[in-house]
């Protein structure tokens, strides 16, 4: 059997897997709620999927997945207000300035490890994916590595709608790993104590396995198609400093994006949006970065 797993290589097959494709795949995801009847996991456990088979397909390697992601933080606010309200979300949800700066030390580590391309597919989307490209685009233009970034309904952008778990996102789930879809479990919404409705799509009755499918491979030909372009590339970049990144380096790179952390996406509210009630739980994520914001005024 083909590893293709970081964590499960011997330093033959990963110098071996490498020196084929110096590509590294990381998975990024989050555990956040997809109603009473789909698992927590499910924005990890797509990312894994497409990047474990597109690294089958093309070559390189996948790097151990985030299971945390950007989350509670400016436009999320609103719509956990709305979505789960006063229940516990029971998220791995983590502030933006977070995420962000450990980013780039993943990027470091993938770099310094040798590789020549990152590819990072998020299963969790919304506009979180716009505040890591800021990132990884300061990090190219230091190091050379190529970085792409991409969150799944980005990839079949026109071909499917997607959705937070409704007939987009269940149906990967249930081609992906249909054990952990269980529609008996809707009634629980209505049941006290249960946590309520959790962030069910309205649409969630539409979801198949064969829609997954469909939604999941298409997924998969994008993403191959990508990384046989940037493999091509790679073979002929030889602009790439070899020498170990520094933690100066990195911090050097986070001064720059820290200076731009009103712009961050995930800081504030979408401008349309609705501002969050007073007296809800989430009221003090609206403005991720409200002390800040008030000093640069």
């Amino acid at each position: 059997m083909d590893k293709v797993l970081w964590s499960e290589l011997l330093p033959y097959e990963f110098k071996s897997r490498q020196t084929d494709t110096p590509i590294v795949y990381l998975p990024l995801g989050l555990c956040e709620p997809h109603g009473q009847i789909a698992a927590f996991g499910l924005d990890t456990i797509k990312a894994e999927w497409l990047c474990e088979q597109a690294a089958k397909t093309v070559g390189g390697i996948v790097a151990p997945s985030l299971g945390y992601h950007i989350h509670e933080a400016g436009f999320h606010a609103r719509w956990l207000e709305e979505s789960v309200g006063q229940h516990n979300a029971h998220m791995t949800g983590m502030p933006p300035h977070v995420m962000l700066y450990f980013f780039l030390y993943q990027l470091r580590a993938f770099a310094n490890s040798g590789f020549k391309c990152v590819i990072v597919i998020s299963g969790h989307s919304g506009g979180n994916q716009i505040d890591y490209r800021r990132a990884a685009s300061y990090f190219q233009e230091h190091t050379g590595v190529r970085v792409w970034i991409v969150s799944d309904p980005e990839l079949v952008e026109g071909q499917f709608q997607g959705d937070h778990a409704g007939r987009y996102e269940i149906s990967q789930l249930m081609y992906v790993r249909p054990e952990l879809v269980d529609y008996t479990k809707l009634s629980l919404s209505t049941v006290p104590g249960a946590g309520g409705a959790l962030a069910i799509g309205e649409d969630v009755m539409e979801a198949s396995i064969e829609l997954g499918e469909r939604i999941m491979h298409a997924c998969l030909d994008q993403v191959v198609t990508e990384v046989r372009a940037m493999k091509i590339a790679a073979e002929l970049n030889s602009e790439i400093d070899s020498n170990a990144i520094t933690y100066e380096a990195v911090e050097k790179m986070w001064q720059r994006i820290w200076s731009e952390r009103l712009d961050w996406v995930t800081s504030k509210p979408w401008p349309e949006q609705q501002r969050v009630s007073p007296n809800s739980q989430w009221k003090p994520y609206e403005h991720a970065m409200l002390e800040i914001e008030q000093e640069g005024e």
